[in-house]
């Protein structure tokens, strides 16, 4: 859960899921903030100790964003453009930090889960996007515990 396309594609998919309970024409316009956003921010270069502040931006931001599915009347445009500016800002961060160039045009797609999440929601089966993002709550959750508690294997303890 350290580097690598996993944690930007999942804040990319909470925003998706995110986005499908905005109107079609907010979905694009904060696609393309995020995509811009991220791919200029990924140029930043940010010290390596600011690593691990980085990741736990970056699963906050996933619990966040996800968490949204949940509002009773969706996202309206600011809210949408916020979340998009926010996750672009957290992809572009871990992928200066710990990540390849490529890793951002394996996780940018990702976003795209909007359009059948929103083809869900619109037959009245948003239950189902809710539920995934859900899960990517816990996992965020547990994953950013993982930054600040400090685990074996990841952290150098007493033993070493």
């Amino acid at each position: 859960m350290r580097g690598g396309a996993l944690p930007p594609a999942l804040l990319c998919a909470a925003l998706g899921f995110a986005l499908a309970f905005a109107p079609r024409r907010t979905m694009l316009l904060a696609q393309a903030v995020m995509v811009i956003v991220a791919l200029a921010a990924s140029f930043l270069i940010l010290p390596i100790g600011w690593q691990d502040g980085v990741f736990l931006g970056c699963w906050i931001s996933v619990a966040a964003t996800a968490l949204t599915v949940h509002l009773p009347k969706g996202l309206g445009r600011t809210l949408a453009l916020f979340l998009a500016l926010n996750a672009g800002i957290w992809v572009g961060a871990v992928i200066s930090t710990a990540g390849d160039r490529l890793d951002l045009f394996k996780s940018l797609p990702v976003a795209l889960v909007c359009w059948p999440a929103a083809w869900l929601v619109a037959r009245n089966k948003g239950i189902v996007i809710k539920v995934v993002s859900s899960w990517l709550i816990a996992v965020a959750l547990l994953a950013a515990g993982l930054t600040i508690v400090p685990t074996p294997g990841y952290k150098p303890d007493h033993m070493d």
